[in-house]
């Protein structure tokens, strides 16, 4: 059997997988990432937030990205009826990048391994993962190719970054039921022939049919759309037929979208996955650390998913860093606590959107210009700054706020 040793094995070859890559690399380490797909690979999260930006270039892979002209994202439009609600991520609370972007993730994951690929980075596909040993002061992971063939790697530090194919989670006994509540999406491309000229044919919409059903509506470059609903798991599979019926029939609850994408072929038939939201007893154990969806998954409605991906991938590859030079690690500390800091507060804007508590404030006739700032920046991502009242006091502020909310309208309507 084929043996070799590394200083890191990286399990995962998504941002996630790619910023840690590009972060250790750099430093000076042997670096192998393995990679159960080829790539190019269809993935979901293709609506990034601003703060993952800080990530790429940190790491040296924005430039990179930047030459592929992604649909640029300044914002995001939520849709209830005929409300509407927009954020500008040039006004928000905390300072940091007030844009992204809208990608179809088979290519943008491409261009990320692409770019390590000619740095020297050792990256193999179609590898996959069977089981992980723990010893002493090291890890044997033994891999399978698409063949068969097994192989051995011996790593100093192991990090998992395998997304939803969570694999240390399955091996290690990990897993744990999200608090979050169980919602299922179904979603594909289509070819936006029908795409309106200007602003409203590339803005990324959320568009509210229930207070717990929404449709995403998410324009790429290319000319080609992502669409796809989220909901209760039991409402979605309410719906009869295969994936694709599912969907059309589902379409038809958009009173704005239904006629853009009425009778329009998809791409693919429509995938579904069910129960989202993800979570783990622990993010880290000696010789590991989890990143990304391998560890905690929320719900897409905020669009968080990469840029925990990345913000774990650059803070874990830091500290391992320090740990391989000798230097102490506190890992409760300097990354499960932080981490877990900022899927907190996030997690009481997923739960409280399912309360419809957000919403409340989101469509609200009497806008506040200052709780809208502070709240656009954790839509930004910029969820560990404690300077922003929203962000600090996230337990108790959005429950005041949308019942000071509702004061306002039993109020008016009584005046």
């Amino acid at each position: 059997m084929k043996k070799e040793k590394v200083d890191i094995l990286i399990i995962g070859a998504g941002p996630s997988g790619s910023v840690a890559a590009a972060y250790l690399f750099n430093a000076g380490f042997k670096v192998k990432v393995v990679e159960k797909n080829k790539f190019p690979r269809f993935v979901i999260g293709e609506s990034l937030i601003p703060r993952c930006m800080d990530h790429f270039e940190a790491v040296g892979l924005l430039d990179c990205l930047k030459k592929k002209k992604f649909e640029v994202k300044t914002g995001a439009r939520f849709l209830q009826g005929p409300k509407v609600c927009e954020f500008d991520f040039s006004k928000k609370h905390t300072k940091g990048w007030d844009w992204t972007w809208q990608v179809p993730r088979a290519e943008f994951d491409k261009t990320l391994t692409d770019e390590l690929l000619s740095r020297g980075v050792d990256i193999e596909f179609e590898k996959e993962v069977l089981a992980v040993d723990f010893k002493e002061d090291r890890s044997v992971t033994t891999i399978m190719d698409e063949e068969g063939n097994s192989s051995e790697i011996e790593a100093k530090f192991i990090i998992d970054s395998s997304g939803f194919g969570r694999v240390l989670p399955r091996l290690l006994d990990l897993e744990k039921p999200s608090e979050i509540p169980k919602h299922s999406s179904i979603f594909t491309h289509v070819k936006d022939v029908r795409r309106p000229e200007g602003w409203e044919g590339h803005r990324i919409t959320f568009d509210i049919v229930s207070q717990e059903t929404w449709l995403w509506v998410i324009p790429f470059s290319n000319g080609y759309t992502s669409i796809g609903y989220v909901g209760p798991t039991e409402y979605l599979e309410s719906f009869e037929g295969p994936t694709e019926e599912k969907l059309r029939q589902m379409m038809k609850l958009s009173d704005h979208y239904h006629d853009r994408f009425a009778g329009l072929s998809y791409e693919f038939e429509p995938k579904m996955i069910k129960n989202i939201a993800k979570s783990v007893k622990q993010l880290y154990g000696k010789g590991y650390v989890l990143t990304g969806n391998s560890a905690e998954f929320l719900d897409p409605v905020f669009s968080s998913g990469v840029t925990f991906a990345t913000e774990s991938a650059h803070l874990s590859a830091k500290l391992i860093a320090k740990e391989l030079k000798g230097e102490e690690v506190d890992w409760e500390t300097e990354y499960s606590q932080y981490m877990l800091e900022g899927v907190d507060v996030f997690s009481t804007y997923v739960k409280e959107w399912y309360t419809g508590n957000l919403q409340k404030i989101f469509f609200n006739d009497s806008e506040n210009p200052v709780i809208k700032e502070q709240i656009c920046s954790v839509l930004a991502g910029y969820v560990w700054d404690k300077t922003n009242p929203f962000v600090k006091n996230h337990h108790r502020l959005v429950k005041a706020v949308a019942h000071f909310t509702d004061l306002e309208k039993e109020n008016a309507s009584l005046s």
